[in-house]
């Protein structure tokens, strides 16, 4: 193992969760998941907010924090919440889905809070820095979480540039940036741009491989076409020395959605997600 490098199993690549249904929750039990992450190496683990509800039918939140600790789980990463900085009735269930994570944010005591969108919506950025300044307050005051807001084709801002622009207008120290390789290079970030971003404005990195052109859509590229690093056309080594090199010394996620792979067996994909991630940083 590399010195110095830990990384985290995120939700989506050892889950075998259907994402955008109503079963992203995981068919794995919450306990054989993490023997089993632990057991290939990785010391960080990730989970989804619709597995955190179904899990807690059958583990209180501190049962959870103890299987995690038995098996030297030392980061947590909690995901997903939307639609923090809209108005009405999707706000009120968002506030709700947020209580939620922030309650086992406080338990489990997560590294961070994974927060976005997945819809382009639109919203000016002075409200989207009031509504992150608000968000990240909160988490705070009330758990002492980080929360870190997922750059992405997908969200209401998509640009580098509109992103720190949110994060530093709203002065949060708990406040920052969640880089997944695969976003970055899908919405054409160069690799020098994202390793010159503050340290204090990187909340996590996300690490896995794909192709940069593809037959479908790009909704269908990212939920069921991802690769293991080293096994697609992204230079991630390259990116991996680019983050060291800046400094970065977090956990490395490694966020893998393939629909292949959803049908492997569980300790074929914590296995193979940590032997072909640790590769990157030999």
């Amino acid at each position: 193992m590399t010195p110095g490098v830990e990384l985290l199993a995120s939700y989506w690549t050892i889950s075998a969760g259907l994402p955008h249904t109503d079963r992203e929750y995981s068919p794995f039990d919450f306990k054989d998941r993490v023997q089993s992450a632990a057991r290939a190496g990785f010391r960080g683990f990730g989970i989804w907010h619709a597995d955190l509800e179904h899990v807690r039918k059958k583990y209180s939140l501190k049962e959870m924090k103890q299987i995690l600790d038995d098996h030297g789980i030392q980061h947590v990463e909690l995901e997903f919440l939307t639609d923090w900085f809209l108005d009405g009735e999707r706000k009120k269930l968002s506030d709700i889905r947020k209580r939620n994570l922030f309650g086992a944010a406080e338990v489990l005591g997560a590294h961070h809070i994974k927060v976005g969108d997945f819809f382009q919506e639109q919203c000016s950025l002075p409200q989207l820095i009031d509504a992150f300044a608000i968000l990240c307050k909160e988490a705070a005051q009330q758990h002492g979480t980080r929360i870190g807001f997922e750059l992405m084709p997908f969200a209401m801002i998509r640009t580098l540039e509109e992103t720190l622009a949110m994060v530093k207008g709203a002065g949060a120290p708990n406040g920052g940036i969640v880089f997944d390789l695969w976003h970055v290079l899908k919405l054409g970030i160069p690799y020098e741009e994202v390793c010159r971003v503050p340290l204090e404005y990187v909340v996590g990195v996300e690490l896995n491989d794909g192709t940069f052109q593809a037959p479908w859509s790009l909704h269908e590229d990212t939920i069921n076409h991802r690769h293991f690093c080293g096994e697609g056309e992204f230079d991630v080594r390259g990116f991996v020395q680019g983050m060291q090199k800046a400094g970065y010394k977090g956990p490395w996620g490694i966020e893998v959605l393939n629909a292949e792979l959803r049908t492997r067996p569980l300790d074929e994909l914590t296995a193979r997600a940590f032997r072909t991630t640790m590769a990157q940083f030999q």
